[in-house]
């Protein structure tokens, strides 16, 4: 009799767990079916989303990636030999020694556009030392001032601008300083060439 009661007990209290349980389970879906609930979860998950967002912003423009995405931009478009880098910064010092860093960049582009036109030889070298007709094409090849030049601290910096790719020329393969040019000369540059602008004391065509 005993033994039949604690069995009975028994069931009737596995019986009250488990409905207690299944009713616990039904409020829960009540209640996560609720549009606060529902509001609530989208909320926190749009929150979670947009925490990760941000910190993915924050990584990509951290002050090291800023750093790291400049140093793979900055790749130098011409690779010159010892002796053109120094045929440039020689002539550009000696034709643009008193202009300013953007006047002295013109001159390296001028050179550097006759490199790269059919025109003209390929090295900056010979650029530089070419004669048309026994006319030099650059005077300082002629008047000593390309071999006897101090080159300046603006004049590295400008040819380094124009070996990174820098150029303001507008694809101008000539210039010349009319105030001190000959007559019959600066006739030539306005009869055959086409101005494009004027910088400084020089003129540039193309």
């Amino acid at each position: 009799m005993y033994k039949k009661f604690v069995t009975v007990l028994f069931l009737m209290n596995m019986v009250f767990v488990s409905s207690w349980l299944c009713v616990k389970e039904l409020r829960i879906n009540r209640i996560a079916a609720t549009q606060a609930f529902q509001m609530e979860y989208l909320g926190a998950s749009a929150a979670e989303e947009k925490k990760s967002f941000f910190e993915v912003v924050a990584c990509v423009s951290s002050g090291q990636r800023v750093v790291d995405y400049e140093v793979l931009e900055l790749e130098m478009k011409y690779q010159l030999s010892a002796q053109d880098y120094d045929s440039l910064l020689r002539i550009v010092e000696a034709e643009a020694g008193g202009e300013d860093a953007d006047g002295k960049l013109l001159v390296a582009n001028v050179v550097l556009n006759r490199v790269n036109s059919d025109k003209f030889p390929d090295t900056v070298t010979e650029v530089v030392m070419q004669r048309e007709d026994g006319v030099a094409q650059f005077s300082p090849t002629v008047d000593g001032r390309f071999q006897s030049v101090t080159v300046s601290e603006e004049t590295y910096e400008a040819v380094q601008r124009a070996l990174y790719g820098e150029d303001i020329s507008q694809g101008a393969l000539y210039f010349c300083a009319r105030e001190k040019a000959d007559s019959s000369n600066m006739k030539w540059f306005d009869q055959k060439l086409t101005k494009l602008f004027s910088y400084g004391n020089h003129e540039f065509f193309l």
